[in-house]
Formats: structure tokens, C-alpha cells, sequence
């Protein structure tokens, strides 16, 4: 473990910690009891043969995506954690792997926060604190004060940085129970930066993470910021998952010719692997300055264009269980960062908009 001179701590309650393995770490005051992760596993992660714990795409790609693709891959974006536990307190002991811990437009709660999630009485997953960190490693409290009672919990991991390790700390003598990731297939979403979750203010904000806490199940996230353009590479991994749905949510990263050349190709690759999974095709959302800026009016315009043209063309040949998101839908013009990222009002409309075409397609 590092050095105490080194760490960052949340809150003055926070002890230090020795270094041991196995699930359950102490302080060494033997006050809290550490879990890493890792021994029950989290959900996000769609390939088990990662070069690192918690990658996106396994290891094998690194030669296969472009490096753009591979390197937001080692992002967290999209993972979470289960557990439950009657502590009245939680701690956490993590480090991600840069220290680019915010963005001019993205805070670092979003970035580079662990964002804390409870089950509450009639099932509901509700917030309830987020980490705010301010170095590569943090040990501290992510809460405290909480009403005593066996519940459950979820973490949502970094959305733009890469986790290196994590473990959930509980006071000793408290419960502790490990949940495995679910085995409900998961929504699987690829896209762009939006996806990724730019600029949600916390890991548990972007849409996909909405719908499935809605939706009950589990998210696999593969949004890579300025690099989602429905390519066959990516394509090649997208078909090794089991979805329960595929997601598709790039144009915002593709112009025209792009979009006509590479939509088609990208609906005919997945669905000759998976032949009954829905397969929903997302517009890209409205510039909040498109009224006043002609480009990106025509930018939305001419990817649109191809884009309904290519969906009609995959319906024409018979391509059944697809569905279509009207871009126009998605935002409203005060709902984001730079009039192109979601805040998190953005993120809830995106959500709004989404989850009658996922329940309809999931028949749920």
C-alpha cells in the first residue's frame, strides 16, 4: 500500500489500511473490514480475458481497434458493484489510473467519483452519496449516518478514467454480503461520448445507467468519447456479448457517408449472431445551437437523412426486431453542458425518451 503521507482521505473518521489479501482486509486499528471487488466480481465488465480488471474490451482487441478505441476501453465507464450490508457507514479504498481527474466541462465526481446507490423498502434503487475525489487514490468514507437495516447497495465505478483496484470497507462487526452480478442479460449500448457518459455529474447519471436501474438489469457500456462510428472491429466484440438488446447510439460521431456506408453493415453483423436480439437504432440528439448555427443543423440533418434511409432499407429486406429513436426526442435545448454533452437533465430526458422503445422491444 502506499505510503499514509500520500493518501487522500474523505472524511476525518477514515483509518488507515494494511495491505493482505484474501476478501476481507483491516485498518490497522481493526476497525473496518475491506472487500475487494474483484472476489465476487462486478457488472459492466462483458469480457472475462481483460488486460486489466476492470477493461472494457478484452485483451485480444488491442491489436484489433483502433488505439483511440482501446484506450477509452480502459475506461470503468458503465461498472457497478452489489452488495449488502447493515452498516450505518461505508468506506471505500480505490485508485484510478490517471490523474486527469476532471474535465473543463465534466466534474471530477462524474470523471473520476464512485457514485453510492441503496435498494430502499418497496425496491427502488435511490442515491445516496458520492465520492469526491481530489487524487489517483482515495480511502475514506463514501457514507455515513445511515438509518440502521439490511439492505442493498450498488457503487457505479469512474465513467472517464480507469479503475486500478477497489474494495467496499464496513465497520467490524457489521454484515456483509457479496451479490454476484446478475445473470439477466444486459443492455448493451455503443456509442460515442454521450454514451460514455459526458458530462454526467455522477457515474450513476447517464442514460444507460438510468435504464437499468429502471429496467432491473444488468448494462454493458461501450461508449468511446469521439470514436463511436459503428466500425467492424468493434462490431466483431459487439457479437461475442448475449444481450438482452443492442443499443446502437453513434451518429453523433459520424457524418454522412459514414453513416450510409457503415449502418447497414454494423445491423447485418449483429444480427447474424444473435437473430432474434432488438437492435435499437438511436438518432444523434439535436445541438442545443443548431437554431442559430446553420452546420450543425445540416450536420443533423445529413446523418439523419442517411440514417432513416438505411433503417427503411433494413426493414425492406426483412430485418425484423429493430426499433427507431427520433433524435429530435432526446433533448430540449437547456439540457446540456456545451450544447452537445447532457447534463444530467439531459441524461433523465435521454432516459425518458429511450425506455418506452427498450420496454416495447423487450416486451416488458
Amino acid at each position: 500500500m502506499p505510503q499514509l503521507s500520500r493518501r487522500v482521505f474523505l472524511a476525518a473518521s477514515a483509518t488507515a489500511v494494511t495491505s493482505c489479501g484474501g476478501l476481507v482486509r483491516g485498518d490497522e486499528a481493526g476497525e473496518t473490514q475491506w472487500h475487494d471487488v474483484r472476489d465476487w466480481g462486478i457488472e459492466g465488465r462483458g469480457f472475462a480475458d481483460t488486460e486489466s480488471y476492470f477493461d472494457r474490451l478484452p485483451a485480444r482487441a488491442k491489436r484489433v481497434v483502433r488505439d483511440a478505441v482501446w484506450n477509452l476501453s480502459r475506461h470503468s465507464a458503465g461498472m457497478m458493484v452489489r452488495f449488502r450490508t447493515d452498516a450505518t457507514e461505508i468506506h471505500a479504498d480505490y485508485q484510478v489510473s490517471s490523474g486527469r481527474l476532471a474535465m473543463p466541462h465534466m466534474p471530477a465526481t462524474g470523471v473520476s467519483g464512485l457514485d453510492l446507490y441503496a435498494t430502499d423498502s418497496v425496491g427502488r434503487s435511490r442515491w445516496v452519496a458520492v465520492v469526491r475525489p481530489t487524487a489517483k487514490e482515495i480511502n475514506g468514507v463514501i457514507a455515513k449516518g445511515l438509518n440502521p437495516g439490511w439492505r442493498e447497495y450498488s457503487v457505479y465505478l469512474p465513467l472517464y478514467n480507469g479503475t486500478e483496484r477497489l474494495s467496499i470497507g464496513t465497520p467490524r462487526g457489521t454484515r456483509f454480503e457479496p451479490l454476484a452480478p446478475r445473470s439477466e442479460k444486459p443492455l448493451v449500448f455503443y456509442g460515442t461520448s454521450i454514451t460514455h457518459g459526458a458530462c454526467a455529474s455522477r457515474p450513476g447519471m447517464p442514460h444507460p445507467a438510468i435504464l437499468g436501474r429502471r429496467l432491473k438489469r444488468p448494462v454493458i457500456n461501450l461508449g468511446f468519447s469521439g470514436n463511436g462510428k459503428l466500425e467492424p472491429a468493434v462490431g466483431n466484440f459487439l457479437t461475442e456479448l448475449d444481450p438482452a438488446i443492442y443499443v446502437l447510439d453513434c451518429l453523433p460521431n459520424m457524418v454522412a457517408d459514414e453513416v450510409k456506408q457503415r449502418t447497414e453493415p454494423m445491423v447485418h453483423q449483429l444480427r447474424e449472431a444473435h437473430p432474434a436480439v432488438p437492435i435499437v437504432l438511436v438518432e444523434d440528439r439535436t445541438y442545443s445551437y443548431s437554431w442559430i448555427r446553420q452546420s450543425s443543423r445540416d450536420r443533423n440533418d445529413s446523418s439523419r437523412r442517411e440514417f432513416r434511409a438505411a433503417f427503411q432499407r433494413l426493414l425492406d429486406a426483412g430485418v425484423e426486431h429493430l426499433s427507431y429513436v427520433d433524435g429530435e426526442s432526446l433533448l430540449s435545448g437547456d439540457d446540456t453542458t456545451d450544447g452537445s454533452h447532457p447534463s444530467d437533465l439531459g441524461f433523465y430526458r435521454h432516459a425518458e425518451a429511450l425506455e418506452p422503445v427498450l420496454r416495447e422491444a423487450l416486451a416488458v
